[in-house]
C-alpha cells in the first residue's frame, strides 16, 4: 500500500497515467518485500554452525528460485481462489481501494470520499504512533500472572492497523482467532506451566513455555487445517488449471479473451516450474559437495526435487487460501514453516542411512525447507496482489511477470541485509553470539525442531494434541 501511494504521487505528473500502472508498481514492491520472510528459516543455518555468514549468490539464488516457484504455483490458484471463490482477501481489497482513490479519471465523487477516509485513517494512525513513540501512550499492554500452580499472560497491541484488519476480515474470522487465543492462553499455557515456573520471572517463564509447548500444539492444528484446506480446494485448483489451458488455446486459435482473463500460458508455467528444478538441483549439489552426505547426493537431490514439486503446490494452495481468508499479515506463515521443516526432516531422515552426520542432515533440511518456504511466502502474498488486480481490471499475465521481477529485486537485496544483521548483532544460539545477538525466534524454533526430528527427542504428543484440537 505505501508503494501504491508513492507510485500515485509520482505517476500523476505523467500524461495518461492509469490505475493499472500504479498497480504494477505496487505488485513489484509487494513481491520484493515479501521474500524478507526468509529470515524465518535461513538464520537457522548460522545457529547450527553450518554457515558463519550468508553467502551472497547462494542466498540470492535460493530466494529467487523459491520466489519464482511461488509465482508459478500461484497462477493456477488465481482462478481457483481469486475469481472462483468468495474469499475476502482483505489486504488485496484495501489496496484496490487505495489505487482507485488515486485514479481521478472516473468516479471522482467516490474517489474524493475514499480519499477523505484514507487520509483521516492515516492521520489518526500516525498521530497514535507518534504518541506511543513519545511514550505518552502505550503501544502494547502485556502482563503475566499465576493461575493455580501455573501461569499465563494476557496482552494486546494497541494498533489502529489491527482494528482496520479486524474490520476487513469480519466477525467469523475474528471469533476463530479469539477461540484460538482462549484455548492457548486460557487452557494450554496454564496446564503446561503448572509446577514449571519456579521462583524466577513469571513473564519469562510463561513465554518460554508458550514457545516450546503451545506453539507446537498450534503447529499440529495448522497441519490438520492445511490438509483439510488442500483437500477442499484441490478440485477448484484443477478446474482453474483447465480454464487457464482452455483460455490459452482460445487465444492461440484466434478467439478474443478479455484482458482480465489472460494468465501466462499454461505451457510456460509448467515449463518454467520444471526448468527451475535444474538450478535447484545444482544448488543442492553444491550445498552437499564435500559434506558427509556427498556419496548419497544423487538420490537425495532427486528425492528433494520431487518433494519440493509436490509439497510446494500444497503449501502454495494452503497459504493462498489462508491469505484470502484472514489476510497476508495475519496468515500464520511461521506455523507453515514449522510444518515444512518437520515434513522435510522426516523425508530426509527416511532417505538417509543410519549413522549419517546429524549436523549435515539438519543443515540440508533447513536449506531445502527454505526453498519451500520461499514458495509459501510468495504465494501467501501474490494472491492478494492478483485480487487487487482483478478489482482494478489489470491484466493478470502482466502482473505475473511483474511478480517475477519483484522476486528478482528482493533476491538481490535480502542477502546483504541478512549479512549486515549477522555482522552487526549476530543471532542467539550461534557459535560466538554476543549479548546483543538477535533472537530470530522462528528460525531458532525451526532449527531446534529439525534437530529434534533427527535426534529423536521431539515431543510428537504436542503436535498430536494440536491435530486433535
Amino acid at each position: 500500500i505505501p508503494a501504491a501511494v508513492i507510485s500515485m504521487a509520482i505517476l500523476r505528473y505523467f500524461k495518461d497515467h492509469t490505475v493499472q500502472e500504479n498497480n504494477i508498481v505496487q505488485t513489484i514492491a509487494s513481491a520484493a518485500g515479501t521474500l524478507s520472510a526468509i529470515i524465518f528459516v535461513l538464520p537457522g543455518l548460522i545457529m547450527v554452525g553450518w554457515w558463519s555468514g550468508f553467502p551472497y549468490w547462494t542466498t540470492a539464488l535460493l530466494c529467487a528460485l523459491g520466489g519464482i516457484l511461488g509465482v508459478t504455483y500461484s497462477i493456477p490458484l488465481r482462478r481457483a481462489l481469486v475469481t472462483g471463490s468468495d474469499l475476502a482477501f482483505p489486504e488485496g481489497v484495501a489496496a484496490a481501494e487505495v489505487l482507485k482513490v488515486g485514479d481521478t479519471s472516473e468516479g471522482a465523487a467516490d474517489n474524493r470520499r475514499g480519499l477523505h477516509v484514507i487520509v483521516w485513517g492515516a492521520i489518526s494512525s500516525a498521530f497514535f504512533s507518534l504518541l506511543t513513540n513519545l511514550k505518552v501512550a502505550l503501544s502494547s499492554v502485556t502482563t503475566a500472572f499465576k493461575v493455580g500452580a501455573g501461569g499465563t499472560m494476557v496482552g494486546t497491541s494497541l494498533s489502529l492497523a489491527l482494528i482496520g484488519i479486524g474490520h476487513l476480515v469480519g466477525l467469523g474470522v475474528g471469533i476463530a482467532m479469539i477461540c484460538g487465543m482462549l484455548i492457548s492462553y486460557g487452557v494450554l499455557l496454564p496446564y503446561f506451566s503448572s509446577g514449571q515456573l519456579g521462583s524466577g520471572d513469571i513473564a519469562e517463564g510463561v513465554q518460554g513455555i508458550f514457545a516450546s509447548d503451545v506453539r507446537f500444539v498450534g503447529a499440529g492444528t495448522i497441519a490438520i487445517a492445511a490438509i483439510w484446506t488442500f483437500l477442499k480446494i484441490i478440485g477448484p485448483i484443477f478446474q482453474g488449471m483447465r480454464e487457464s489451458i482452455s483460455a490459452s488455446r482460445k487465444r492461440k486459435d484466434g478467439f478474443t479473451v478479455p484482458p482480465q482473463e489472460r494468465d501466462l500460458p499454461a505451457s510456460w508455467v509448467i515449463g518454467i516450474t520444471l526448468a527451475l528444478m535444474i538450478p535447484i538441483g545444482v544448488l543442492l549439489w553444491l550445498f552437499l559437495r564435500g559434506s558427509s552426505l556427498e556419496h548419497h547426493t544423487g538420490g537425495l537431490i532427486f528425492l528433494s526435487i520431487v518433494f519440493i514439486l509436490a509439497l510446494g503446490l500444497a503449501v502454495a494452495s494452503v497459504c493462498g487460501y489462508m491469505a484470502g481468508l484472514i489476510g497476508s499479515s495475519n496468515s500464520p506463515v511461521s506455523g507453515v514453516g514449522i510444518l515444512v521443516a518437520i515434513l522435510t526432516a522426516l523425508v530426509i531422515k527416511l532417505a538417509t542411512p543410519a549413522g549419517a552426520d546429524p549436523k549435515t542432515l539438519v543443515a540440508y533440511t533447513l536449506f531445502t525447507a527454505a526453498i519451500i518456504f520461499g514458495i509459501a511466502t510468495i504465494s501467501n502474498d501474490n494472491l492478494q496482489d492478483l485480487k487487487t488486480g482483478q478489482l482494478v481490471n489489470s491484466t493478470p499475465w502482466k502482473q505475473q511477470v511483474a511478480l517475477i521481477i519483484g522476486v528478482g529485486f528482493g533476491s538481490l537485496i535480502i542477502p546483504p541485509v541478512l549479512q549486515l544483521m549477522n555482522t552487526a548483532f549476530g543471532f542467539q544460539g550461534a557459535p560466538g553470539a554476543g549479548k546483543n545477538a538477535l533472537a530470530a525466534p522462528q528460525a531458532s524454533l525451526i532449527a531446534e525442531l529439525t534437530k529434534g526430528v533427527f535426534g529423536g527427542d521431539i515431543d510428537w504428543s504436542l503436535l498430536g494434541l494440536g491435530a486433535l484440537i
